[in-house]
């Protein structure tokens, strides 16, 4: 299974939709507005709750769903295609790639490229990391620590270096090294947006100019326990950079969770991985069936 783990937003929510769905004998209003109630406490957003208690109502009506055990059936798979964005979930085979990971820090973004750069080495491919959160003190410093435990090189500078000086130097490292996967750290928080996302342009055009061969993915990394704060930086992180995915970190022990549906609906954005631990193993590929299975106890 995706969480093996038995985590406490699966294990509330599908306890709450049981009570909602085993209390009553038939279907009616008073079910769905339950329901409506227990996915928004559930860090679900409200557009997103109302679309899938419309598709919900929709289909009671049309496919004469009288029930309750059925509503659950229903409801599981509206849900399913409401985060199945297809192939997209998959991160890119081509070599080389290089992959840009953005997000605020402390949402566990260098934590999840030593996670990721591990993951992709046991595949098979041979990795490297660029420092370029040049503006946190100990950035550096906590990518080479992951860097270690992974098995990977890291290009870095001194604090308050150029990021795009160590961006150039890692792509012409990579190049001369042959190697599969570049993968880059950047700052998580510069004085304003329009900073951030100048300094998100100059990197991506070095990348573009020194590497026009390689493929490319920008990866949004978000803190699921932030609820709806996650929403709001995929929204300002959206506006500066072209996402390929997002990674959904810290789905464990106090994780709700149910920002990963509002975050597939409002955005239309595929998430490619959920980290659900500390360990260097736990960072997994997303799978729809899996994930809203693991909502539904299964």
């Amino acid at each position: 299974m995706l969480l093996e783990k038995k985590k406490s937003f699966f294990g509330r929510l599908s306890e709450k939709i049981g009570d909602a769905i085993m209390a009553r004998a038939s279907v009616d209003e008073e079910l769905l507005e339950e329901l409506e109630e227990v996915l928004i406490m559930s860090d679900i957003g409200m557009e997103t709750t109302m679309k899938i208690i419309e598709r919900l109502r929709h289909d009671i009506k049309t496919d004469y769903i009288t029930n309750p055990e059925r509503v659950r059936d229903r409801l599981k798979l509206i849900m399913t295609e409401l985060v199945d964005k297809g192939e997209r979930h998959r991160m890119s085979e081509k070599r080389p790639l290089v992959i840009t990971m953005i997000g605020i820090n402390g949402g566990g973004k260098t934590t999840t490229i030593g996670k990721l750069a591990n993951k992709l080495k046991n595949e098979g491919s041979s990795v490297m990391l660029a420092a370029a959160d040049t503006f946190r003190a100990a950035a550096a410093e906590q990518l080479v620590i992951w860097g270690e435990r992974a098995g990977v090189p890291v290009v870095r500078h001194q604090e308050g270096a150029d990021p795009s000086a160590v961006i150039f130097d890692a792509v012409q490292s990579a190049k001369a090294k042959g190697t599969d996967v570049l993968i880059c750290d950047t700052a998580g928080r510069l004085q304003t947006k329009k900073n951030l996302m100048a300094e998100l342009e100059k990197m991506n055009k070095v990348i573009d100019r020194e590497f026009p061969e390689a493929e490319r993915e920008t990866l949004l990394v978000l803190d699921a326990t932030t609820g709806k704060n996650a929403v709001s930086q995929a929204s300002e992180f959206g506006g500066v950079a072209e996402l390929t995915g997002i990674v959904i970190t810290k789905l464990d022990g106090t994780a709700k969770g149910g920002i990963a549906l509002t975050i597939a609906d409002e955005f239309d954005m595929a998430i490619k991985f959920v980290g659900i631990g500390e360990g260097m193993d736990d960072l997994r590929e997303f799978r729809p069936e899996e994930f809203i299975g693991g909502i539904f106890d299964e």
